[in-house]
């Protein structure tokens, strides 16, 4: 059978097909492939955001934070941790960036540790990871232990072991490796680090909506992730922080804002945290951005998330049977793992000047993602993806692919 033909066939049977249809077209793009960087909007978010603006904002004014907003950073994280995360409520708020909730879990569990000097971390993790690392190793003293990692695989857990002891405080790796699409076993890297008496922060950037995660199965003690990608969440969308049940009255963040204080509008001269998870939060949350987590959330519930990762893994299966078939013999090569268990949502493509490929590709409608110095990432969404159209993009890829030989 043709490619071709079995994108036609896998399309004809497809229980996820129709949910495509929930998603704004976007009338230039012939073939979105970059879902694992920003996910396309829904027609039900653009209503709300319409809606909030006039009636809730609009209508209810200051209103509006007495009347739910307030608690939305809670709820919301509640809803997120029961649709995507494996997380009993409680243990997961919304708020700030990727970057910023990075530091604060990442610096509080190193402070919830004292006297070990060690942070473990990878060399292929995303910048942010690496780089707040770095800075609060600066400020505290620490020692960073970087694991080397092939940038086509990721971290397995037999490194982790070598460099692991008794004077390591945490181990900060991510879910699904950004550049190679490598899927970390999680549980047993958790295993071996609480052996030895670290603690684990997790980066689910990469994997929240796309891979099914059990947090709280799986003994996560931290976990950050962002939700414009896969949660289709929007251009700087909040990010959202897990922190475990058992580690709430000990792990302490370091950003002391009003919004995280046990009683925010008494305005007291001194700081004392909320109880539980709300002493994560530090200003006023970006209400306005999680707005359309609302209805992405209502997608995802409907869909289920095992739905999701079994078309995702067809998707990316049929990206590696079009790579051997169409794009080996023009040298390109995959940069990722192969086994289904070890793959996330998408996968890395290389070759020597793809880089030029780029602007040819988006002037034919066809949207990868680039990773220096030679991948593309081809990330198809289950939900707003289908296999034609996967096929339509990997084809423009190959004939532009085999014209710039």
């Amino acid at each position: 059978m043709s490619l071709l033909a079995r994108a036609a066939d896998l399309d004809a049977a497809d229980p996820l097909a129709a949910y495509r249809d929930r998603f704004l077209p976007a009338p230039s793009v012939v073939s979105y492939l970059d879902g694992n960087s920003l996910g396309r909007p829904l027609a039900a978010t653009a209503d709300l955001l319409d809606d909030f603006v006039r009636d809730q904002w609009g209508g209810r004014l200051i209103r509006g934070w007495t009347d739910g907003w307030l608690d939305w950073p809670l709820t919301l994280g509640d809803r997120l941790g029961a649709v995507a995360l494996g997380a009993a409520p409680g243990q997961t708020v919304v708020a700030d960036s990727t970057t910023v909730l990075l530091y604060k879990l990442a610096r509080a569990a190193v402070d919830a540790r004292p006297g070990r000097r060690k942070v473990i971390l990878d060399t292929d993790n995303f910048p942010t990871d690496r780089y707040v690392l770095e800075g609060i190793a600066a400020e505290r003293g620490l020692t960073l232990v970087w694991i080397s990692t092939d940038p086509a695989a990721g971290v397995l857990a037999d490194q982790l072991r070598e460099v692991l002891d008794e004077d390591t405080a945490l181990v900060l790796f991510s879910h699904v490796a950004y550049r190679s699409g490598w899927l970390a076993d999680v549980p047993e890297i958790n295993r071996i680090a609480h052996q030895a008496g670290a603690l684990t922060l997790w980066d689910l950037c990469h994997s929240a909506g796309s891979v099914p995660i059990r947090l709280d199965e799986w003994g996560v003690d931290l976990a950050v992730g962002c939700s414009y990608k896969y949660l289709n969440g929007g251009p700087g969308a909040p990010a959202f922080a897990y922190l475990r049940h058992e580690l709430q009255d000990s792990v302490r963040q370091p950003i002391q804002g009003w919004m995280g204080h046990r009683a925010a509008f008494e305005m007291g001269p001194g700081y004392e945290p909320a109880p539980g998870i709300r002493a994560l939060l530090s200003g006023t949350p970006p209400i306005l951005g999680m707005v359309p987590m609302h209805a992405n959330l209502d997608l995802l519930a409907e869909a289920g998330i095992d739905a999701v990762r079994t078309k995702s893994l067809l998707l990316t299966g049929f990206i590696l049977d079009f790579a051997d078939e169409r794009l080996a013999p023009l040298d390109v090569t995959v940069a990722g793992p192969r086994d289904p268990a070890r793959r996330g949502g998408h996968v890395t493509l290389r070759r020597p000047g793809f880089e030029q490929l780029l602007a040819p590709l988006w002037d034919s409608g066809v949207i990868p993602d680039y990773r220096r110095p030679d991948g593309l990432r081809i990330g198809p969404a289950p939900l707003s993806t289908s296999f034609s159209e996967l096929y339509q993009g990997l084809t423009t890829l190959h004939d532009l692919a085999e014209k710039h030989r």
